[in-house]
């Protein structure tokens, strides 16, 4: 197998180094509010569901996430007081609780905060947009 070519070395650290700055973006959230970046995204997907509810199989499209992991995941959220399951017909509902409902506007405005000083103010408006349609092209 062949090394990296030096473009595309540069090309991964440029990344990586992309990665770890925008990592802040979780840890602030994390620091302000206790959730951690998965349960961020669990609780965004559900506050942004009609009713705070979800199928667990919409919820596994909506996160990307294995199956496995997500269920995982949504015990330990549970155990915590921040979802709800249930067995419904064909699968699982998960709902928002009051609790998981009150995490998640707790931590919305410090997201956004860490979103625009982290990322939105470092580009132009067209560098975002094409930054958006380069990483669209990578999922």
């Amino acid at each position: 197998m062949q090394q990296l070519t030096d473009d595309e070395r540069a090309l991964w650290d440029a990344w990586q180094a992309a990665s770890e700055a925008l990592s802040q973006v979780s840890a602030e959230v994390t620091e302000a509010t206790g959730l951690s970046d998965p349960d961020f995204t669990v609780l965004t997907r559900l506050h942004d569901a009609d009713g705070g509810v979800l199928r667990q199989s919409e919820l596994c499209a909506l996160t990307g996430w294995h199956r496995s992991r997500l269920s995982h995941h949504l015990r330990r959220m549970a155990e915590r007081g921040l979802v709800a399951r249930s067995e419904v017909p064909g699968g699982a509902e998960v709902r928002l609780t009051t609790m998981g409902r009150a995490a998640t506007v707790r931590a919305r405005p410090v997201h956004a905060d860490a979103v625009r000083r982290h990322l939105v103010q470092a580009l132009p408006a067209r560098d975002r947009r094409r930054l958006q349609e380069l990483l669209g092209r990578l999922v």
